[in-house]
């Protein structure tokens, strides 16, 4: 047996003890993509082979925290995609307005910057005050950075040029301070969101939500697991709510492209479909 056979075998083997010892499913992810996160975080962790690495996940506390900041990519920016946010301002929260109460789900949020450039957006547009926004990701560690919503201060030249390009309305250092060697951000920013521990592999909807946004997560899924997610999507989302999706994912040819009908189809909005009578 050729040693990338072997190899082959033990991803597979990592994968399923991830599953069975901690309940993160891993096994319907891009196979590409996976291969190469876990032969990267076999040599960061020091583990001679996977089959080590493996045991290591078993057996050793604090390994699977490890292995997750190598398989879930806790990397983001704020207003990521400034015509993202454009399109966000001129077609979806003009009818997010008209409903007394809005509740939004940020999916994969990663560490958070995704859900604070929606939450300043909503504070622009006059919606945060009635929105309860939900940020979800499988990691804890980036989840815990997330509450915490302090960013490193050399990103805030990235972060304020992207909320300029996005249509800011004020100054973007209007919504943070500088604390703790870094920027920490609003309090009313942070108390309106809810981080939560959520799998879009193994758990169900949690609410029923008028906007959904899930960007850069659904190019790491398999076509399977893709279709999970969307209809988890379809199903949470409210007669005629939205989805946002990454700028390399789209709607068609899954099994609920006929379910969504574009809104801004460069940006990647969708909005559900109207249920025929």
């Amino acid at each position: 047996m050729s040693a990338d056979a072997v190899e082959e075998i033990e991803i597979r083997l990592v994968v399923e003890a991830v599953y069975q010892r901690w309940g993160h499913d891993f096994r319907d992810y891009s196979p590409a993509s996976l291969k190469r996160r876990l032969l990267y975080a076999q040599r960061q962790m020091g583990a001679r082979t996977l089959s080590a690495l493996q045991e290591r996940i078993l057996h050793e506390p604090g390994a699977l925290d490890q292995l997750l900041q190598y398989l879930t990519v806790p990397v983001s920016e704020m207003f990521r995609d400034p015509r993202y946010f454009l399109a966000l301002r001129r077609h979806v929260v003009p009818v997010l307005l008209t409903y007394p109460s809005v509740k939004v789900w940020i999916a994969g949020c990663s560490t958070g910057e995704e859900a604070y450039s929606i939450a300043i957006l909503f504070a622009e547009e006059g919606l945060l005050e009635r929105a309860i926004v939900y940020a979800t990701d499988i990691n804890h560690a980036s989840l815990e950075r997330a509450r915490q919503g302090i960013y490193p201060l050399e990103q805030l030249r990235g972060f304020t040029r992207n909320y300029q390009q996005a249509g800011g309305q004020r100054s973007f250092s209007d919504y943070y301070t500088a604390a703790y060697g870094g920027a920490l951000f609003d309090k009313r920013l942070r108390d309106s969101i809810t981080f939560a521990d959520h799998s879009l592999a193994t758990d169900n909807v949690f609410a029923e939500t008028h906007f959904i946004s899930c960007r850069n997560v659904l190019i790491y899924f398999n076509r399977k697991l893709q279709d999970r997610a969307l209809g988890l999507f379809h199903e949470s989302l409210t007669h005629r709510g939205f989805v946002g999706l990454g700028t390399k994912e789209t709607l068609e040819f899954s099994a609920y492209g006929d379910r969504f009908e574009p809104v801004a189809k460069s940006e990647r909005i969708f909005r559900k479909r109207q249920v025929p009578a």
